[in-house]
């Protein structure tokens, strides 16, 4: 067993996980390969609304490995394939999966408990209870998730790189290609240039936007944003006035399509603002949590719409296994994303070079 304590404040957030090799009915347990920090840990480390979580636990979300063993009733993975771990599940039973236009699986609640679905944990640390996370827990040389939160990937794709379709890559994407449905010709903002904000570049240019303006107060990302398909950056403290107002002189009309990828309130509302009145439509995809919207309805009056996404619309198993045939066809690229790239028991490295704005993904390897 490995066991990384990362210490903030007081707090100890333990990073441990334990092999288990015991066959639990309708969950896998595998080896993982490659995970990263995404922007979710980070808010975890430093945001007191998000301080509510069960410790000692195992973090991480996102990630790749090869399952190793099966319990009973697994049916649709075995021992020795390939795999995303997914925080949002497919079911494939419920009326969100039964849904076409939907995704939320309803076993994405059950992440809440920070156990496995029958309400126990599959981790030990010293001997005692360890929580679980976002149905993953990648944080771990091992882990154990339910069949639902795994999607089988072709064997030879590259774990250190098609990882990132388990949240960042695909939760920007899909979140300009599915939800906000980018349109040929259209002029788009993208407000916060992580990972999950360049991936939202990237939809945008793959559904031919003519104009992606980006957005942030760290000018050191406006190189990699430019590179991925951004036409121009822009930052908010360079003008005396608010940003919406800047984008509406920049734009003449406002921007067509709008996405808040920082998690902050004040940027949803200035996002929505710099849309256009008649059609333009904002997209929340920065995770927003025990906090409450102070938004003009005034804004709505004249055709705005606000729309929210997880996973950028993607079904779990199936939006998983799609986005890595499209890397393997060279239809995406994931390579530009990945920045960094350490061993697990560096992870506390890799939490500071994400603090400094320059690091946009640092793969973790085990």
């Amino acid at each position: 067993m490995r066991c990384i304590n990362y210490l903030i404040n007081t707090q100890s957030i333990f990073i441990c996980g334990q092999k288990n090799t015991e066959k639990i009915s309708m969950s896998t347990t595998g080896k993982m390969v490659a995970t990263a920090l995404c922007g979710t840990e980070m808010k975890m480390l430093k945001d007191k609304n998000l301080q509510h979580q069960h410790y000692p636990i195992i973090m991480g979300h996102e990630g790749a490995g090869i399952v190793e063993s099966v319990g009973e009733g697994v049916s649709t993975v075995k021992a020795g394939d390939k795999v995303i771990a997914l925080f949002l599940p497919q079911c494939g039973e419920c009326t969100s999966c039964l849904n076409s236009a939907d995704n939320f699986c309803i076993k994405l609640k059950q992440a809440e408990t920070h156990l496995m679905s029958d309400g126990t944990s599959r981790f030990t640390c010293k001997g005692k209870p360890v929580y679980h996370f976002g149905n993953t827990s990648t944080f771990s040389e091992y882990t154990v998730m339910d069949e639902s939160s795994v999607a089988k990937i072709d064997a030879a794709a590259p774990l250190e790189k098609v990882f990132l379709v388990s949240c960042g890559f695909s939760t920007g994407y899909g979140g300009a290609i599915n939800t906000a449905k980018v349109t040929p010709g259209s002029t788009c903002a993208v407000f916060g240039l992580g990972g999950v904000g360049l991936s939202v570049i990237m939809g945008c240019k793959a559904a031919g936007a003519t104009r992606i303006i980006a957005v942030d107060i760290n000018k050191d990302k406006f190189e990699k944003a430019k590179e991925v398909g951004a036409t121009e950056c822009i930052n908010p403290q360079d003008y005396e006035k608010p940003i919406q107002e800047v984008l509406f002189d920049l734009t003449g009309d406002g921007v067509d399509f709008s996405f808040e990828v920082i998690g902050n309130p004040e940027t949803v509302a200035a996002a929505l603002a710099s849309c256009r009145e008649s059609h333009g439509v904002c997209v929340i995809i920065g995770l927003i949590i025990g906090v409450q919207l102070n938004i003009s309805g005034h804004l709505f009056f004249s055709g705005r719409s606000l729309k929210g996404s997880v996973y950028g619309g993607w079904k779990g198993r199936d939006g998983a296994s799609k986005l890595v045939s499209d890397y393997m066809a060279k239809k995406i690229n994931l390579d530009a994303l990945i920045t960094h790239s350490l061993n697990l028991d560096k992870i506390n490295e890799a939490v500071e070079l994400m603090k400094t704005g320059k690091c946009v993904r640092c793969v973790l390897l085990l």
